[in-house]
């Protein structure tokens, strides 16, 4: 099946908001992330989400809440994080990134938006690469796989800009 591939399109940070104003009474620090959160980057059309929490264990006790609001908890393997998805009429639109509020400011997801955010030139080379990479895969992990070079050494650059150590930006 082909990736779900779009130009960006000028309601996801609208959408972005509104699911965080949503989330808010639950999560008092969260923010839009992912290719939607970067303006002119085309994107699959997920709305990516991040937010902090003091404890991850009460965020499982509370996760009613998240369920009331349409999002599913998924195993994901990724350490230290609560990922959630939420489809609206059987499309993925959401994924609700939940981490502890000590790696809040080192998160690599928050670095590579911040990222290409500040630098153009970088935020193009990833649009070519997502584009071309999207035309000719059609397994998700192996276009996930085939951005990570690329990932890496934007978040090494943003890492070092801010004197923070380098850190792998694929999570086992």
């Amino acid at each position: 099946m082909p990736i779900d591939f779009s130009d960006h399109d000028p309601t996801w940070p609208t959408e972005a908001a509104r699911s965080i104003a949503e989330l808010r009474p639950h999560f008092p620090i969260i923010e839009h992330i992912g290719s939607t959160a970067i303006p002119g980057l085309a994107a699959k059309p997920v709305i990516d989400l991040m937010a902090s929490t003091p404890d991850l264990a009460a965020v499982l006790a509370t996760e009613s809440t998240l369920t009331a609001l349409g999002y599913t908890r998924e195993e994901t393997g990724m350490r230290n994080r609560l990922f959630y998805r939420r489809d609206t009429n059987g499309t993925r639109t959401h994924h609700l990134h939940v981490v502890p509020a000590t790696d809040w400011d080192t998160r690599n997801e928050r670095l590579l938006r911040d990222h290409l955010l500040t630098h153009p030139a970088a935020t193009a080379e990833y649009g070519t690469l997502k584009r071309e990479l999207a035309a000719r895969e059609s397994d998700g992990l192996v276009y996930t796989k085939g951005k990570t070079a690329l990932i890496q050494k934007l978040v090494d650059r943003e890492r070092e800009a801010r004197g923070l150590p380098k850190s792998d930006v694929w999570e086992d």
